[in-house]
């Protein structure tokens, strides 16, 4: 098996866990009592909690736990706009966002919000003088992931952060989930970040909202204690474990990993420009991610025909419902490009071996798909 979908979802690390079962088997008690067994999750958590803080460089009453980064963007959003609807009712965002992000954002329209997507440039960047231009004092969030999760594209996180304190109405919320793990990121001028732990081989059904102190929001679950007032519910004490584990492990060696992620990614673009593939990804981009077009062939056609090899790949994020990829349109303003685009996510975990079975592979399913849409048309 070649997995080459590792920005969907990554392989639980044997580390991460382990840690999980230990703890599952070991803590019994629900966080919430008062007894002994009580305590000791609480206290189990607690120091999870405050490792996860000291790595991403934020306080300890800052985290918010949920069940991923889609329940963590919904809190973020919705949290921000019914708490301060009485400051105005304008929010910036781009065509590049998770549909965890469009999605609440098409609802709150339907309550009177009012959505401004800001401009990008060539590579996909916002457009900072954009950005400014469409910044009112009745904006109350700005809300800008901070890696493409279909594309790879890097913004600038900091930029924008200090462009939207400028105004004091205003708040930053940033979809980190594709930064963690794969990139260091500087978190002092966002005031809400989203995470999954999914994403840096941890486990599913666990992520979090960080939200600056100051801020105050309004849940979307009430009733029942939890680690915080903004997300009722009994504390998953393993999950949160696992959590602290796999961060801590994603930044082990993070140098001599990014190296090479960039060489396989170099490698990869490489050769598919030889075979004068369409790449949508910018260079710059992160080297996780590679995005490409296949003119004349169903995406899903394509990555069927590799599925047969046992080559795993993606048509656009695994959440999304809709054929054609508004992040590429985006990009690319070009119709075929965005509903013919394929998603290659790599990792330390890839292997060069891997990538020349996956190009030799490819070239031999698109020889064959482009002859038959030939001789059918």
């Amino acid at each position: 098996m070649i997995y080459l979908d590792y920005s969907a979802t990554t392989p639980v690390n044997e580390e991460v866990l382990k840690s999980y079962v230990d703890t599952t088997r070991r803590i019994i008690g629900n966080p919430n009592s008062l007894h002994k067994l009580g305590v000791e999750a609480k206290n189990l958590i607690d120091a999870a909690t405050r490792q996860i803080a000291s790595i991403l460089g934020v306080k300890k009453e800052e985290i918010i736990y949920t069940s991923g980064a889609s329940e963590a963007n919904n809190t973020a959003i919705k949290g921000i706009c019914f708490k301060y609807q009485n400051r105005g009712k304008h929010i910036i965002t781009t065509k590049l966002e998770h549909s965890s992000i469009i999605e609440p954002l098409k609802y709150l329209e339907k309550q009177g919000f009012i959505i401004d997507y800001v401009n990008l440039d060539s590579t996909g960047k916002v457009d900072l003088e954009d950005l400014k231009k469409k910044m009112r004092d009745n904006t109350i969030l700005v809300t800008i992931a901070s890696i493409s999760s279909e594309l790879g594209i890097r913004q600038p996180i900091e930029e924008i952060g200090k462009i939207v304190k400028e105004y004091p109405k205003a708040f930053f919320h940033s979809d980190i989930t594709q930064s963690l793990g794969k990139e260091k990121i500087n978190l002092e001028n966002v005031d809400l970040a989203s995470f999954s732990a999914q994403k840096f081989y941890g486990m599913k059904g666990i992520g979090a909202l960080i939200k600056k102190e100051n801020i105050v929001i309004e849940p979307l679950i009430h009733g029942g204690k939890s680690t915080t007032a903004y997300r009722s519910g009994t504390p998953a004490t393993a999950l949160i474990v696992s959590t602290a584990k796999a961060l801590r492990l994603a930044y082990e060696n993070f140098d001599e990993k990014e190296k090479k992620v960039k060489d396989l990614n170099h490698y990869l673009r490489e050769e598919l420009e030889k075979e004068q593939v369409t790449i949508n990804s910018p260079k710059d981009a992160i080297s996780n991610i590679i995005n490409i077009s296949i003119e004349n062939i169903k995406p899903e056609t394509f990555l069927h025909a590799l599925e047969e090899k046992e080559i795993y790949i993606s048509t656009k994020t695994a959440c999304s419902t809709s054929e054609l990829s508004s992040a590429v349109y985006a990009v690319t303003k070009d119709e075929k490009k965005s509903s013919h685009s394929l998603r290659i996510s790599i990792s330390p975990l890839t292997t060069k071996e891997e990538l020349t079975i996956f190009i030799k592979e490819f070239l031999r399913i698109r020889k064959e798909l482009s002859s038959l849409y030939e001789k059918n048309n």
